[in-house]
């Protein structure tokens, strides 16, 4: 199978800002990017966290429903791999939402995410510097590349990550990820777009 551009980069973030870097470093990015993602959150209302800015898009409140349940099977992963074991389950579902991502009351859900980022960064403070063993996590990444008529588009595959690269990407890209699509979301609306 021949590669992209756009996944051989996605392999090549997996080497220089996973696996090569420190315990510390990958802890303190990730701690960096889900404190950029709660600070986003901070200025916004229930009434804004569930108006939607586009047609078919998530509104705010579903994109802070998406990362909790994408980050509770994730911390376990985390777990296992750090404990040198492959995962049983995963990989957890790009796109994953609750049942009923509008139910829950704004404050809680922030409140709910604010923990499970709390516990994530608790599990990566225990990683030993080192490799702690051969697992890996299977991951489904997902980046938009150019397609064979021209167009820009998303392209999925997935991905085994030692425990570093897997920190590195289920938490530290993905909150940036979402955090950008909740600043355009707000932009949108609120004539910053």
């Amino acid at each position: 199978m021949t590669l992209l551009p756009e996944q051989l980069r996605a392999r090549e973030y997996f080497e220089q800002k996973g696996t090569r870097l420190t315990a510390a470093a990958i802890r303190e990015r990730v701690a960096t990017a889900l404190t950029a993602f709660e600070d986003a959150l901070a200025s916004v209302d229930e009434a804004e966290a569930r108006r939607r800015a586009w047609p078919g898009e998530w509104c705010v409140q579903e994109v802070v429903d998406h990362l909790i349940v994408s980050h509770r099977p994730s911390i376990g992963e985390l777990r296992d791999l750090l404990e040198g074991r492959r995962p049983a389950t995963g990989p957890v579902a790009a796109g994953l939402q609750s049942a009923a991502p509008m139910q829950a009351r704004w404050p809680d859900l922030v409140g709910e995410l604010r923990a499970l980022h709390r516990e994530a960064l608790d599990v990566l403070a225990g990683a030993p510097d080192g490799p702690v063993g051969p697992a890996r996590a299977p991951i489904v990444m997902v980046v938009n590349a150019r397609q064979a008529d021209g167009t820009q588009g998303p392209v999925h595959w997935i991905e085994d990550l030692d425990w570093k690269a897997y920190a590195a990407t289920a938490f530290r890209l993905h909150a940036l990820d979402h955090r950008s699509q909740v600043t355009k979301t707000l932009a949108a609306f609120r004539g910053g777009a």
